[in-house]
């Protein structure tokens, strides 16, 4: 990692989380993978059967390997083991998901009853309102509200693409991510009310879920500074949707136990 990146070259596990847990009030979290690797995906777990925090995991397998049915038999056998990411938005070809090779990988989650976590920058968006509409059987939800360009300021065509996805029904938007997208340096919550308005409108409080982006987050802002971002947002609703947005829809689209 280069020096821009510092705030995150350390070790962030359960323990660390748990302290930023409690100044808030909540209960757990999703961890949710970052490396491209089946190992990185059995830690993920064994952390879950170490912490109660953690409620449970989107881990990766390789979504393009012919051996993509056993991989999935292997982690959806454990009972935290919730949905699938692939980090898309790091793969250079735009229409990376509609591939042959990965629209068959993605066909096999249904099965296993899995949901599927959808990390892309907004020039994907168009591959990602094509891969959804392909299945509307599969549990989407789209990560980070698709990395708007908030430092720029900018809402077309990203705007107009959330509208269009969030009229499929099987898709779930996370609010999260986002201070990453901003200035690092000199952010303000009001920064993030234009994209913000736009998911809510798109949305509505049955599928917007609220994610910490822990640790990346860090690069932007501490744990404690990103939820209150959210808090203050959501304070102009109902308490029953701040109570969907902070806990209970992740919890019905992951299947979370306890």
């Amino acid at each position: 990692m280069t020096d821009e990146l510092a705030a995150l070259r350390s070790d962030h596990l359960p323990g660390d989380l748990q302290a930023e847990l409690d100044q808030v009030g909540l209960d757990g979290s999703v961890a949710v993978q970052a490396r491209q690797s089946l190992e990185e995906s059995r830690w993920l777990l064994e952390l879950a059967d170490q912490h109660d925090s953690i409620k449970g995991v989107v881990g990766w397998v390789d979504l393009r390997s012919g051996a993509v049915e056993e991989q999935l038999a292997e982690f959806a056998s454990h009972p935290k083991f919730v949905g699938v990411r692939h980090v898309v938005q790091d793969e250079p070809d735009d229409q990376f998901m509609l591939r042959p090779d990965f629209i068959r990988g993605i066909s096999k989650l249904q099965a296993f009853d899995l949901r599927y976590d959808i990390l892309i920058f907004p020039r994907q968006l168009p591959a990602a309102i094509e891969l959804v509409k392909q299945f509307p059987e599969q549990p989407f939800v789209l990560d980070h509200i698709a990395k708007p360009l908030i430092k720029a300021g900018t809402l077309m065509p990203w705007e107009a693409q959330i509208r269009e996805l969030a009229q499929f029904e099987n898709l779930t938007c996370k609010v999260s991510g986002m201070v990453t997208e901003a200035d690092w340096e000199q952010w303000v919550s009001g920064d993030f009310r234009p994209y913000l308005d736009v998911v809510f409108e798109a949305f509505g409080e049955d599928r917007l879920m609220y994610g910490s982006d822990w640790p990346v987050c860090r690069l932007g802002g501490e744990y404690g500074r990103i939820y209150h971002l959210a808090e203050e947002y959501f304070s102009q609703f109902s308490a029953e949707a701040q109570a969907k947005f902070f806990g209970g829809v992740a919890s019905a689209f992951y299947g979370l136990k306890g």
